[in-house]
């Protein structure tokens, strides 16, 4: 009983949030992968390819139309974000350079929070914002994201909740409980942060952040929505058309499975997300349906993930270029010799007398 007592400390002292994390990460890669193999292994690959090229253009194009939208809405993250951390003199432009950039290679290469950073700072830090100011960017985008998966989650939970239980497999009324205590801690997040200033440290440096008010706050719940409708609409679009499913019960399962993926940190939710909306969607065939997913992978993540590195890269080379155009400031300084006599305006120079130049001859 002693020891029972003990573990608990002990396994604080030798295990961090960071590694409870990793482990609850590869936990649900291990999981997503010993699914998709039971799932695909008789999946046979000319099916795939034909439920690709079948697909009708005008649903691929709307699908595109609908990821730009959602790009574009990602811009308003760092926007927004810039603003609320007082730094609202960088321009729009450049909260788009930025925010495209990051999110969509650290969609692609994982652990966004860090890779997304990165990007971000390398941007930001022309314009005066410091690792700091940067950090705490970072964490206003990433709520903003939370706030908007919150408010649809529980929105559509409360709503569909069958669809949930296809992922969670859960009972549908115990979801729709779930959905609406997301929707009523929504709330009193709002009634909270309105009542006054609320300010919370963040990370080891014990640097603050100020939370945005409550109109502000629903402003970012927009965003947020917004967001994450386009994609679940690109979804939507691209899905086969027999049997037919409802938008919202597919929105459900498709951000479900976008924060299993999440959570995972694989790149892109690589394996994660597949297998939860193969799963939750067992009504279609298996070859129409992993169709549809490769073609959103290619649209929200292979296409903006290349144009990023081509966005970074040309920057890149012009801001180089620019560096050795700049002439140095420590040239050697020209012999005095050669330097030419300047003599005061108004007054003549004394003309050599006869004897200096008999001398110097």
């Amino acid at each position: 009983m002693k020891g029972l007592k003990l573990l608990p400390g002990w396994l604080r002292e030798r295990l961090s949030w960071h590694t409870l994390g990793l482990v609850a990460s590869l936990v649900i890669i291990g999981v997503a992968v010993v699914v998709l193999y039971e799932m695909l292994r008789n999946i046979h690959p000319g099916e795939v390819f034909d439920a690709i090229s079948g697909t009708d253009p005008w649903r691929i194009a709307l699908a595109a139309l609908f990821v730009a939208g959602a790009y574009f809405t990602l811009t308003f993250y760092d926007w927004f974000a810039l603003r609320t951390i007082g730094h609202g003199h960088v321009p729009y432009r450049v909260a788009a350079l930025a925010s495209f950039t990051s999110y969509a290679i650290g969609h692609n290469v994982g652990f966004s929070a860090f890779t997304g950073g990165t990007v971000r700072y390398r941007i930001y830090s022309a314009h005066g914002l410091g690792a700091i100011d940067v950090a705490k960017l970072c964490f206003i985008t990433g709520l903003t994201f939370w706030l908007g998966n919150i408010a649809i989650l529980g929105l559509g939970i409360s709503v569909e909740p069958w669809a949930a239980s296809a992922v969670d497999q859960l009972p549908p009324w115990v979801n729709r409980l779930i959905g609406l205590g997301l929707l009523a801690a929504l709330a009193a997040y709002v009634v909270w942060v309105g009542l006054k200033p609320r300010r919370i440290g963040v990370g080891e440096g014990h640097w603050t952040v100020t939370l945005p008010g409550s109109k502000l706050t629903l402003l970012q719940i927009v965003i947020g929505i917004i967001d994450l409708s386009f994609c679940a609409a690109a979804m939507y679009v691209l899905m086969p058309e027999v049997p037919f499913i409802d938008p919202i019960a597919l929105g459900v399962v498709f951000i479900s499975a976008t924060l299993l993926g999440f959570a995972s940190h694989a790149p892109g939710g690589l394996g994660v997300f597949d297998a939860a909306m193969l799963v939750a969607l067992p009504q279609f065939e298996k070859e129409p349906l992993l169709g549809a997913l490769l073609l959103l992978r290619l649209l929200y993540y292979v296409t903006p993930f290349i144009l990023a590195l081509v966005i970074m890269g040309t920057r890149e080379l012009v801001i180089s270029r620019r560096q050795r155009a700049v002439p140095t400031s420590h040239a050697s300084p020209e012999p005095l010799a050669a330097l030419p006599v300047l003599e005061p305006e108004g007054i003549e120079a004394p003309a050599e007398s006869p004897e200096r130049r008999r001398a110097a001859g």
